[in-house]
């Protein structure tokens, strides 16, 4: 199977560079009957687009969305779903100096290496273009969760530059917020006063022409226990991978997650209680997932992500047909933090993994006509 393609029921396949005509994918596995509005795909689009802030990109795309298969008055047709974004406002100018200079904390020397050959144009398929893809097909697999098992993806800022928002009580988060402003920010943070302050050190480090990174928290309600299969294919460890293969992201941690490490069993472990006739944990140290199987609580994980590596400050390189050093300075469209516009890609993987498994486990049904 290509590295292209992700997933074994619920598969897709992403396609695309930066600074080509256009990127897509094609969702195969969906479910036939199930309801997708393009305006549902447009909204997901939305959040990830750029431009769409003066913390993001300068690079203006409008990522209108056509669907080209698959989808037939407003319904899936249980057979591939092809979506294609066109690439309207490319300018690669500022990257054909750098093509044999390799960018600091790119892609560009290790892709060169691999393959002996690449698309300098913006970092090619390396680059987080490449993820418009992934919010275009988590936004049918969110449709899919919310429809079948009444799921929900929570996903939001939960770090930036040092700066914390406050915890959330996962209880008490209102799935109804989600559209009455719970992203109204543009750092898409929960915590209004933090978000005024990771605004304000985003626009001061863009300033000094340097970046910053940070935290994205995901949690997922209403998740059914006995998603995940044992061994290789955990739940935990399918998501890991899934968010690990996001540009950017460095470290993924499910429940207390490292903090584990300096604590004993007896303070970790999660008991067990009846809530009803349901079997419900006191406590959720584990983020919803056991032995790689959820057990019914919320999946909590948080994602980190590392300082945008394109940034105008004067660093050092070398020059690849020269084999001599040479200085670095990247000019072009860049975000100062990448954290914000990550919430909506995170949010994708992590719902394209649980459709995934609710069709391997059966608790998505093959068709829902």
């Amino acid at each position: 199977m290509s590295s292209n393609t992700f997933g074994k029921e619920f598969c897709v396949i992403t396609w695309g560079e930066s600074h080509g005509p256009a990127v897509g994918c094609v969702v195969d596995g969906c479910p036939a009957g199930l309801e997708i509005a393009l305006k549902d795909i447009q909204k997901d689009l939305d959040r990830r687009r750029p431009g769409a802030s003066d913390v993001s990109t300068p690079r203006k795309e409008k990522d209108a969305v056509k669907i080209l298969s698959g989808i037939f008055e407003n319904k899936t047709l249980g057979t591939p779903i092809s979506l294609l974004i066109e690439n309207k406002n490319v300018d690669s100018s500022a990257y054909k100096p750098l093509k044999d200079k390799p960018r600091p904390g790119h892609a560009d020397y290790t892709w060169q290496a691999k393959f002996g050959f690449r698309d300098w144009r913006g970092g090619g398929r390396a680059s987080a273009r490449e993820t418009v893809g992934r919010v275009a097909a988590g936004s049918i697999a969110k449709s899919l969760l919310s429809e079948t098992l009444e799921t929900r993806v929570l996903t939001y800022s939960k770090e930036i530059g040092g700066i914390k928002a406050k915890d959330v009580d996962v209880d008490e988060l209102d799935i109804c917020k989600v559209k009455d402003g719970l992203y109204s920010n543009p750092v898409r943070a929960l915590d209004k006063k933090a978000a005024n302050e990771m605004e304000k050190k985003i626009k001061s480090v863009k300033s000094e022409g340097d970046s910053l990174g940070g935290i994205v928290e995901c949690v997922v309600l209403n998740v059914p226990a006995g998603l995940g299969e044992p061994v290789f294919d955990k739940l935990s460890a399918n998501l890991a991978k899934a968010v690990m293969s996001i540009p950017a992201v460095k470290g993924v941690e499910f429940g207390l997650g490292f903090e584990t490490a300096r604590m004993r069993g007896s303070e970790v472990n999660d008991e067990f209680v009846m809530s009803g006739k349901k079997v419900k944990t006191r406590t959720n140290n584990a983020g919803g997932i056991n032995g790689g199987i959820s057990n019914g609580m919320p999946i909590v994980l948080r994602v980190a992500i590392k300082p945008t590596s394109s940034i105008s400050k004067k660093q050092e390189t070398v020059d690849l047909k020269t084999g001599k050093k040479a200085d670095l300075k990247i000019e072009g469209r860049h975000d100062p933090c990448v954290v914000p516009r990550a919430v909506p890609i995170i949010e994708a993987m992590v719902s394209l993994v649980l459709a995934d498994h609710g069709l391997r486990s059966g608790l998505i049904p093959r068709s829902l006509i």
